[in-house]
């Protein structure tokens, strides 16, 4: 009776609300065709793949797939790429974008709109054109780099061949493109300060630097902690065009540019392993839970309300 009583009070809720409920059906649709029915192809990771049966004809290789990915030697190189570079772009990227989001909010309603114009222009650049880009930078024989290394006399080098260089070049294009984008959502959290915070401590006579460390920084730290959370959840999941357009897919730079998303696409076109690409997307997912679920009961525990769930 309980449940019954609690499905009629359900009901009641909707039609009292349905109109809000109609406006959000089709991004409930969306995620329910986009997110939730291809989980079904979760059964692949523990399939032998013949295509000429099907997936469901297919015979059972249980953890096989998982086997033969964990002790190849690709498992620790990828796993490794992706927390590492992922893990710096979280923690670099976070730290800019606090640092623009606080210059942002000292300048003027006019700087503020030019200047948010230009950090935020790169964000809607594909990947495709940023990559032309850096390969304009960065080309061993005409690149701009290469020849400003030489009006200086210095030696020119072949970045595609140098796997060292990587990371940085990989981070600063990262933050070329993104770190815009989330300075924006720190300088809208930061305007949204009641401005007598600021005042009450000008009249104690706290200096700028003193407000923004006092004030500022502090008030604002539940909504970097949600985006540190929503970023680690991520962490497996490496943006795709960065770690293959940039790097032009070039074997020499595995060692630091080879991630899981890029091992996946080139196991499937390369090799055409679907069974051994699943499993390896599998492990992706299932390590992104858990590494959300760890990070937000540490969150909580510190502190209860900036706490994801």
């Amino acid at each position: 009776m309980r449940i019954v009583r609690g499905l009629k009070n359900e009901w009641k809720h909707f039609l009292r609300a349905k109109s809000l409920f109609l406006i959000s059906l089709p991004a409930i649709l969306v995620v329910l065709i986009f997110y939730y029915l291809p989980m079904f192809g979760i059964v692949i990771a523990f399939k032998d793949i013949n295509y000429a049966k099907g997936i469901w004809g297919s015979d059972w290789a249980g953890f096989n797939n998982f086997k033969f990915f964990f002790t190849s030697q690709d498992a620790w190189r990828i796993t490794r790429n992706t927390l590492l570079l992922n893990g710096c772009f979280i923690v670099v990227g976070i730290f800019c974008s606090v640092i623009i989001g606080l210059l942002m909010a000292e300048l003027s309603r006019r700087l503020v709109r030019i200047f948010q114009t230009i950090l935020f222009f790169p964000y809607f650049l594909s990947w495709v054109v940023v990559g032309f880009i850096s390969f304009i930078l960065l080309n061993p024989s005409y690149g701009v780099i290469n020849k400003a290394l030489e009006f200086f006399h210095m030696t020119s080098i072949d970045w595609y061949s140098k796997p060292g260089y990587w990371p940085t070049i990989l981070t600063l294009t990262y933050l070329w493109k993104n770190v815009g984008y989330t300075a924006i959502i720190f300088f809208t959290g930061l305007i949204s300060i009641d401005a007598s915070y600021y005042e009450a401590a000008a009249i104690d006579g706290a200096s700028r630097f003193q407000q923004i460390m006092k004030i500022s920084i502090p008030l604002i730290i539940p909504l970097i902690t949600l985006l540190v959370i929503l970023n680690v959840g991520r962490i497996f999941y490496s943006d795709f065009g960065l770690f293959y357009f940039i790097p032009r897919n070039a074997g020499t730079l595995y060692s630091t540019t080879d991630v899981i998303d890029t091992y996946v696409f080139r196991s499937l076109r390369v090799v055409g392993d679907l069974g051994m690409a699943s499993a390896a997307g599998l492990y992706q997912s299932v390590v992104g839970l858990v590494l959300v679920v760890i990070t937000n009961f540490i969150v909580r525990k510190s502190n209860k309300e900036n706490a994801l769930f």
